[in-house]
């Protein structure tokens, strides 16, 4: 796997949400990055087949959450355990994804997660026009982070 380097900045970032115990530095783990990539493939394959919104929004979101998961095991990062891991992952995809076009991608994460928390813990369905934009993050994130080396 031949990833782009993180910048400066994007260095910076990282060791401050490590610092503030949002991340925790782990080894490299290319196979991992590629299982978690190759299942949010897998998802993303089965959307177009899938007729229920609420399912549809579900099914994109954990393909996201996966591919943040590929990223962090792509350069050696994960979530610290407890309350907190989507928001932490988010604030992850957003300082590693950080160039047009997947960097709206990247930014509306956050935006999904909370629309999830919503359906899941206050029965507060989401609708088409939100699993639509589910599907288009999760594509863009997708291919952003192919073309940063991380491969299925």
């Amino acid at each position: 796997m031949a990833l782009t380097q993180l910048s400066n900045v994007q260095k910076a970032v990282l060791v401050a949400l490590v610092e503030a115990r949002r991340l925790d530095v782990a080894p490299v783990d290319e196979s991992r990055a590629s299982s978690f990539m190759q299942q949010a493939d897998e998802r993303i394959r089965q959307l177009p087949l899938l007729t229920s919104a609420a399912v549809r929004y579900g099914i994109a979101y954990d393909a996201s959450h996966d591919i943040g998961e590929a990223l962090l095991a792509a350069y050696g990062f994960r979530t610290t355990n407890g309350p907190g891991q989507h928001e932490a992952l988010g604030r992850y995809l957003r300082t590693v994804i950080d160039k047009p076009p997947a960097d709206k991608a990247a930014q509306l994460f956050d935006r999904l997660r909370r629309a999830r928390n919503r359906d899941r813990y206050q029965a507060k369905p989401v609708g088409a026009a939100a699993a639509d934009q589910a599907e288009q993050v999760a594509r863009a994130l997708f291919d952003a982070a192919v073309a940063r080396g991380v491969t299925p």
